[in-house]
């Protein structure tokens, strides 16, 4: 098996796993899918997959190796690959999904890892959406109790500081599903932040820790205007209906790749859940 390793939110991404959209649907677990049901259809098989060719294309285009998880008739949302696990330093880790619509995920991204994990989340619930690794020797884990809780953060914070790094746990509330969609991390130093819902304790941290945030409004935080992935190299991936985020991406010298994602992001999740990072180089 290939030894992946991720020590930052911010490094060079050689290797990602997706997961094809074949029987991705809208399901009303969230804030956001629940009011995209209640005024559209859903979206056709020909539209999806379209618009994940293009996420994959951005990926490739960036420099990184696409894996993928195969899909199942069961599982809708699969195709948000962030959440059933992440890796670490150490490896991956497996996580506990709360929602029972996706928890059955587990089986293929145990097959996809052959079954070696640094460690198993086994309190409380835990889902990649709400784990930052800012930096080497520094993260953030979410916990709205929504989706990841306490328990589940606490455990991870607990084995992340027994390897000597500094973990925060920000409590927020579960309306926002994950943390990524109030913050994520787009260059070593900037990130990209809902700063009239963050805590302000919370930013003050991220300054006292030398990160710069971009602001992104609540509204557009909520068609996942924060949910970006940095690849690394000085691009990253921003939905292409985040336009004034785009601009302010650019305008710091990022190249930004903006596919199309807006059928993804209707169900509440952008380039950030729709991939997980396997393997990323630092400087």
């Amino acid at each position: 098996m290939t030894a992946w390793t991720v020590a930052s939110e911010t490094g060079a991404l050689t290797d990602v796993l997706v997961c094809p959209p074949d029987h991705y649907r809208w399901i009303p677990t969230n804030a956001i899918a629940k009011r995209t049901l209640a005024g559209a259809q859903q979206p056709s098989a020909m539209a999806l997959a379209a618009q994940h060719a293009e996420l994959v294309h951005a990926l490739r285009q960036g420099g990184a190796a696409v894996h993928v998880l195969p899909p199942e008739s069961h599982l809708p949302y699969m195709a948000y690959t962030r959440d059933s696990a992440f890796v670490t330093p150490w490896g991956p880790v497996l996580c506990q999904l709360e929602r029972p619509q996706r928890r059955g995920e587990y089986a293929a991204v145990i097959d996809f890892h052959q079954g070696r994990f640094w460690r198993k989340s086994s309190a409380g619930t835990l889902e990649g959406g709400d784990v930052h690794v800012i930096r080497p020797g520094l993260a953030v884990i979410g916990a709205s109790g929504g989706r990841t809780d306490l328990a589940g953060a606490e455990q991870l914070a607990g084995w992340l500081r027994a390897e000597g790094w500094e973990a925060r746990i920000e409590v927020f509330d579960e309306h926002f599903l994950h943390l990524d969609v109030l913050f994520c991390m787009a260059a070593p130093g900037l990130a990209v932040a809902c700063t009239d819902v963050l805590d302000p304790a919370f930013l003050a941290w991220l300054t006292g820790h030398g990160i710069r945030c971009i602001p992104v409004p609540y509204r557009d935080a909520m068609a996942l205007g924060c949910n970006i992935l940095a690849l690394g190299r000085g691009q990253v991936v921003s939905a292409q209906g985040s336009a004034a985020l785009n601009a302010a991406l650019r305008a710091e010298g990022l190249v930004v790749l903006d596919p199309d994602l807006s059928l993804f992001t209707a169900g509440g999740g952008g380039p950030h859940c729709l991939t997980c990072p396997l393997r990323r180089e630092e400087p």
